[in-house]
């Protein structure tokens, strides 16, 4: 039951994306800019797609190299099932406060607001926080040692990735960002 829901959690977390993308598409907003500032982005989607195949192997009792758990304990299942879904959560709320701003990657010509109300003025990456709950929530539902190496690794991505959006958004916002990473924190 508990893989289900993880597999669940992340096949949403993957639809809310897409459809936001599809949906400023229909008005016009490219918000797909991956791998637009660095080509070394394309290694991502392999390594992505052996975590989804993991997932839902699990789930799905899928032939899989990576079984034998580290450890069983149901209560740290259902705590994983509770950070997908703190997860789902706060990438939703992430994606309504974005608004038309939202992007995938690095848009340097056309940005849109710096957005720094709703989910943003409690932590200045949500997306990154609600991937980051996602990742370590179903290495708690099925602790194998791939998923903990997809958690390091994860992580590691993630905060590279932040540092190049805040370069980014320091140069294209100047002090308005400046006064912003002082107000709110990076995370949580």
């Amino acid at each position: 039951m508990t893989q289900d829901l993880g597999a669940l959690a992340l096949v949403l977390m993957i639809s809310f994306v897409l459809i936001r993308v599809r949906i400023l598409k229909a008005h016009g907003i490219s918000a797909m800019h991956f791998g637009s500032t660095d080509k070394t982005d394309f290694l991502i989607p392999p390594f992505a797609l052996l975590f989804i195949y993991t997932v839902c192997a699990g789930a799905f009792h899928w032939p899989f190299f990576g079984y034998g758990w580290l450890f069983e304990s149901p209560p740290l299942q259902w705590a994983g099932v509770l950070l997908c879904a703190a997860g789902l959560i706060l990438m939703l709320l992430s994606l309504i406060s974005f608004g038309a701003s939202f992007r995938v990657g690095i848009d340097n010509e056309q940005p849109g607001a710096l957005v720094t109300s709703g989910i943003f003025a409690v932590t200045r990456n949500p997306i990154y926080v609600a991937f980051a709950c996602v990742l370590l929530g179903e290495f708690l539902i099925a602790p194998q040692w791939i998923l903990l190496l997809y958690v390091v690794g994860g992580f590691v991505v993630f905060h590279r990735q932040v540092l190049r959006e805040e370069a980014s958004l320091q140069e294209h916002y100047g002090s308005e960002y400046a006064a912003y990473r002082q107000r709110v924190r990076r995370y949580i």
